[in-house]
């Protein structure tokens, strides 16, 4: 392990990553089974804007977390990387059941990992684009057999590649279970992030996950729909006041057109950096906290080669 993070245009160093989003999504196409195409984002052009947005105010690393079934695209990634200049990373793995392709169920659990494990030693999507993160997902309140199997084949290449773990939770749950499945094939939980977890907006999970040694990953701000952001900000203090503040990742899940406004909608890239940071500091969220959010912590996170 050398501490490096590894980048659609190959592996960087801890300190040359900067102000990160965790979780975002800038090239993603969802199998027919999702109805709702506005979780389709296949304009390059728009996406590409939009990247450039988050390069202009300050931005330097995002992590595209477009998954193996929800239709990632290596090329384009890399293309959006060297035409912006911003530091993007690539996820291998899988997002939920419902997306999966008909090779999950039919090939074994050591054929799914030598997929994994090429993705990030070799490249993605045919390119030299590697990926620098696994993923694994589960289902709401309940993990499908097949999660659990992909969920296994993530822990197996985790221990092969070093790579960092990252957590599709389906409203915040199942972060617990899918960290005990992860424990049991032998990976460092500090490894692990748990996404989605403000979904759940439960102080006392979070704790738990804290208490386990992984990351937890809010990634709502914004999102008024679920609640407002006064919720996120309590959340926020509450890990902060229990001093795993070295354990938040924040980042904005972006995953539609309608939340993009390069694609017509809102909140987009510019949110967090230009409205809930300034908030978090009028809340009295110190400036110190916040550096290590985005700043310190995705670097420890992700620095794993």
């Amino acid at each position: 392990m050398t501490d490096k993070i590894r980048t659609v245009l190959g592996d960087i160093s801890k300190e040359a990553l900067g102000f990160t989003y965790s979780h975002e999504h800038l090239w993603c196409c969802p199998p027919p089974q999702q109805k709702d195409r506005d979780f389709e984002l296949t304009n390059y052009e728009a996406s590409l804007e939009e990247l450039k947005t988050f390069k202009k105010i300050g931005g330097e690393t995002l992590v595209d977390a477009s998954t193996l079934d929800y239709g990632r695209d290596g090329n384009k990634l890399k293309k959006m990387a060297e035409e912006s200049g911003v530091n993007v990373l690539g996820v291998t793995g899988f997002n939920k059941h419902i997306y999966f392709d008909d090779w999950v169920e039919t090939e074994s659990i050591d054929q799914i990992v030598v997929r994994l494990v090429h993705d990030i030693q070799v490249g993605m999507d045919g390119s030299d684009a590697k990926a620098g993160i696994l993923k694994a997902g589960s289902w709401y309140n309940v993990i499908h057999p097949l999660e659990e199997k992909i969920t296994r084949a993530v822990g197996r290449a985790q221990k092969i590649t070093g790579a960092p773990v990252w957590l599709h939770t389906e409203s915040g749950t199942q972060g617990i279970e899918m960290l005990d499945i992860l424990e049991d094939e032998g990976v460092d939980l500090h490894l692990v992030a748990v996404g989605h977890s403000d979904r759940n907006a439960d102080p006392y999970y979070h704790l738990n996950i804290l208490e386990r040694g992984a990351y937890i990953q809010f990634d709502g701000p914004g999102k008024v729909k679920y609640y407002p952001d006064n919720i996120r900000i309590d959340l926020i203090k509450n890990v902060l006041a229990h001093g795993y503040g070295h354990k938040l990742l924040i980042s904005g899940d972006m995953g539609r057109q309608s939340y993009l406004h390069a694609y017509g909608g809102g909140p987009g890239f510019r949110y967090i950096k230009q409205k809930f940071i300034p908030r978090m500091l009028n809340e009295r969220i110190s400036q110190h906290a916040i550096n290590q959010i985005f700043y310190t912590n995705p670097a420890d996170w992700l620095a794993k080669f």
